[in-house]
């Protein structure tokens, strides 16, 4: 098979879909390797590197995606690249189609075959080739609101360790799967005291059983929400409905209820966001502020950190892509379950219930 790596050209997204080591594994198995030229030089990989493993270097993304029949990227899709994407060609990346319709419109129209990063699902229900990025997502969700809560960017000024004779930040985290506990392990690491809330019982236990007293789990309700919301200096949106768009679990309203400066980050900003004020930023403008709060709403967090991005996205999706180029997405899909959760547009036609929901039906 032939397999096609462009260079990602959303807002500051340096990751690459596929280290020179992935590259070699693909060669090795007797497929074509099609990189675009620098495409991996923000994450520290260099022309030569792929080209020593047997990779053909080509200048342009449209030469790219003419050339491959599967696509292997990190972010979707954005508006340039929609007339690249060829009938029967795989696409093989994060999607989030739940946030845009424009997107999964134009997905329909190209007649590939879409397979989600973030719904291949496995038999016990875990995400394998989200939980890399959400592990660097909720540890960067911590540095970056720790940051934003600095005064001179509008924050409260308040130092989340605390030091002696001064009480620590607090921190409230929506969520209890594989963001919000590396979230709440980066805070409590800085010595901030922590409050976990989650609807799933099951989680809260794991998060009270393997973290530090000072971390502390409530149920998740409106009232608790609201609760915290008053006393808490950094909140951090953690939730994740596979497939579907996340949850408002904090309105504008609510807003007025927290204290100027604080600070509001939403991990779930992909899959259209946990609080109802929420809307895309990029690393070049991060933040905005709404009602005296901080709101951070990076929609590619881990691009920031793009040579641990990209390691840790490679070591999980490169198994997959080896099933794909192998076997063909048909059979792939069909004796790999997993991999065939993943599939949620093929030829024209949605497959995935979550995302006919999310637009009722505004897609016929």
């Amino acid at each position: 098979m032939k397999i096609g790596v462009p260079k990602e050209i959303k807002n500051n997204e340096s990751r690459v879909g596929l280290t020179p080591a992935g590259a070699f594994e693909l060669v090795n198995y007797g497929h074509e390797v099609y990189i675009q030229e620098t495409a991996g030089e923000s994450s520290g990989f260099a022309d030569i590197d792929y080209r020593e493993v047997g990779a053909v270097m080509l200048p342009t993304i449209e030469a790219v995606y003419a050339m491959a029949d599967m696509i292997v990227k990190v972010k979707e899709p954005i508006a340039s690249e929609y007339p690249l994407v060829k009938r029967n060609q795989i696409v093989f990346t994060y999607f989030h189609f739940a946030s845009s319709e424009a997107l999964t419109r134009a997905m329909i129209k190209s007649g590939a075959i879409c397979i989600a990063y973030e719904t291949v699902q496995d038999d016990e229900g875990t995400l394998p080739l989200l939980t890399p990025m959400s592990e660097v997502a909720g540890r960067m969700a911590i540095q970056q609101g720790a940051k934003h809560l600095e005064k001179p960017i509008k924050g409260r000024g308040v130092l989340l360790g605390g030091v002696p004779g001064v009480p620590p930040g607090r921190v409230l985290i929506l969520g209890a799967g594989v963001v919000g506990v590396q979230a709440a392990k980066m805070a409590a690491g800085l010595g901030a005291h922590v409050t976990v809330l989650d609807i799933n019982m099951k989680r809260l236990r794991y998060v009270n059983d393997v973290m530090p007293p000072h971390v502390v789990t409530e149920f998740s309700s409106v009232y608790n929400i609201k609760k915290h919301i008053k006393t808490h200096d950094l909140i951090i949106g953690a939730v994740l409905i596979p497939g579907a768009k996340a949850p408002n679990l904090i309105t504008r309203e609510m807003l007025k209820d927290m204290r100027a400066g604080t600070v509001l980050v939403d991990v779930a900003v992909d899959q259209g966001g946990c609080f109802e004020t929420t809307r895309p930023t990029t690393h070049e403008d991060p933040t905005y502020i709404i009602h005296d709060i901080v709101h951070y709403c990076v929609a590619n967090m881990p691009g920031a950190v793009p040579y641990t991005s990209t390691l840790a996205l490679t070591n999980v999706t490169l198994p997959y892509i080896l099933k794909l180029a192998n076997l063909g997405w048909e059979a792939a899909c069909s004796k790999y379950p997993d991999l065939g959760r993943g599939l949620n547009i093929v030829k024209g036609e949605v497959v995935i219930d979550e995302i006919k929901e999310t637009f009722d039906g505004a897609l016929v």
